[in-house]
């Protein structure tokens, strides 16, 4: 899938039904996961969010277009509170309509812009940031698209990341593992276990599973595959990560509303990702 369609398929189905997702949680529920990201409402999180969509999309028609613009060292703090101030004393019907068509120009701009503008590293940038990346930063309730674009596009190009990597040894003594392998192990356990308590719950509701200790978990895991080769490793994460694709994919959509399973898919499959991301 090309990087354009990508972000399309981003703004049209993942932030098209964003707030519709939110608002089917319970407010309790809701309220947490919001408060867990720093905002006292959803409407703060949201003008943060759109914010950064009105602050990106000049930038890039400019860079796409060859024109000049301003280029600026951010202070996210304080950007991120005036976004909260500029919308907090909005009607909240005007201000969710006007995100709503901030939404839809970003998508019309983007699908008009000249697609060798894609290849601009700057453009990438800015859009894997405030569509992409944003949507995973910010996710309060999860849904099929986000999940399945983690495992095809982020977790599906993972190895050839690293192998790009110039200083590996450091990516994983920030990740607390020796060798690629352990890493990848790390990665394919977690998706096992994750895939067998949501497979159960699917089964039957009252199915009842015992946490482990993570650390203990973490440890075995490392012994475990330390006596493979990379190879071997390599070769196991894309069977499983196929196997995750076609678990999610086979989902019942009610399954997302579940909380555990959500939590499990949320954990597993997309916050995984970017605890365990490689930035080159």
């Amino acid at each position: 899938m090309s990087n354009k369609q990508r972000t399309l398929d981003f703004i049209e189905i993942e932030w098209a039904t964003y707030i519709e997702r939110f608002n089917r949680l319970p407010v309790d529920v809701g309220v947490k996961r919001v408060n867990g990201q720093g905002y006292p409402r959803f409407r703060d999180m949201l003008a943060h969010i759109l914010s950064w969509w009105e602050e990106a999309m000049p930038i890039i028609l400019a860079i796409a277009e060859e024109r000049e613009y301003e280029r600026k060292k951010y202070d996210f703090d304080a950007f991120n509170a005036e976004a909260v101030a500029r919308y907090k004393d909005w009607d909240e019907a005007e201000f969710l309509t006007h995100f709503e068509k901030m939404r839809q120009k970003a998508g019309a701009d983007l699908r008009s812009m000249n697609e060798a503008a894609w290849e601009n590293r700057r453009v990438r940038s800015w859009v894997n940031g405030v569509f992409i990346h944003h949507a995973r930063e910010h996710l309060v309730a999860l849904s099929r698209f986000l999940t399945l674009d983690t495992l095809e596009n982020e977790w599906g190009t993972y190895i050839e990341d690293f192998s790009r990597l110039e200083d590996k040894s450091a990516f994983l003594k920030k990740q607390g593992v020796e060798n690629f392998r352990e890493m990848l192990g790390h990665v394919i356990e977690w998706w096992e276990m994750g895939a067998r308590i949501i497979v159960g719950i699917v089964s039957d509701p009252n199915f009842k599973w015992v946490d482990v200790d993570t650390d203990a978990f973490n440890a075995d895991v490392i012994a475990k595959y330390r006596k493979l080769s990379e190879e071997e490793v390599q070769k196991l994460f894309e069977i499983k990560r196929q196997d995750m694709i076609r678990l999610v994919q086979g989902l019942p959509d009610n399954a997302f509303s579940i909380g555990d399973i959500e939590s499990w898919l949320a954990a597993d499959m997309v916050e995984h990702f970017d605890e365990h991301a490689i930035k080159g």
